[in-house]
């Protein structure tokens, strides 16, 4: 199934994040706070501006973004949880 976003809303694959501390601690599921950063898989076609004219987002499919912890709302699409978000809940791009 394709999923596309309207208006300025991208769609956020969370990655996953390490379950072992720095001193070697394997941290159960459970105990582990969700991950922060993510892989944008679709973008929508941006929002309108006061004039109505379309104002295209700044990131793209396949950008590796950081977001708030509490930034979104989960969905399960094809059996994949998947974060649905507005671009300004994006906090910025991961570059190498």
């Amino acid at each position: 199934m394709k999923f596309r976003p309207l208006h300025d809303r991208v769609v956020v694959r969370r990655v996953e994040s390490e379950h072992k501390s720095a001193g070697g601690i394997i941290i159960p599921d459970t105990a582990a706070e969700k991950p922060q950063q993510g892989e944008i898989l679709a973008v929508g076609p941006g929002s309108r501006d006061e004039s109505g004219k379309l104002v295209p987002l700044d990131v793209k499919a396949g950008d590796k973004v950081l977001f708030g912890k509490w930034s979104g709302t989960e969905v399960k699409i094809d059996g994949q949880e998947l974060l649905i978000m507005k671009e300004s809940d994006v906090m910025g791009v991961l570059t190498k």
